[in-house]
């Protein structure tokens, strides 16, 4: 597989509204709510193509199809997607994952938005994506972009 670049990069919370004060009141980070979720992201913030707060029960949702975080596993702190150059390369690399024994925290899936990601996860807890968000690869980045890539479904 061949990783392109960082293009998204955020902290999972385990308490939302603490997350938000700090990132958002504290830092004044120019971070915006996703309508029907607890994300809050930029992608518009210098260095960064996307920078988020997620939410550690969304994460759980959207990663293991739970409403908590399991006890059996590290429980993350942090996430990181990794750009490849296309879906198929996600699909792709989701087989070579798992050929080298890596157990993926949901398959390879294209969402609503576009984004097709595949996840797995470090034994330190850290959330680690394979990726291919269509914007990230645009010669000109649009002017704006839907708040909905996110990772509220």
């Amino acid at each position: 597989m061949k990783i392109l670049f960082i293009g998204t990069i955020g902290l999972i919370t385990r308490d939302r509204a603490n997350g938000r004060r700090l990132f958002v009141d504290n830092l004044d980070l120019p971070l915006r709510h996703v309508k029907g979720t607890d994300f809050v992201f930029s992608d518009r913030l210098p260095g960064s193509r996307y920078f988020g707060v997620w939410p550690e029960s969304e994460a759980a949702r959207i990663c293991l199809g739970r409403k908590r975080w399991p006890k059996n596993r590290a429980v993350p702190q942090a996430f990181v997607e990794f750009e490849v150059g296309s879906p198929a390369k996600v699909f792709a690399a989701a087989v070579e994952l798992q050929a080298k024994g890596i157990s993926l925290l949901h398959p390879a899936h294209t969402d609503p938005w576009g984004q097709t990601v595949v996840r797995f996860q470090t034994e330190d807890g850290l959330i680690v994506g394979i990726s291919y968000v269509p914007w990230m690869h645009a010669k000109k980045r649009p002017a704006t972009r839907r708040a909905s890539r996110t990772r509220g479904r």
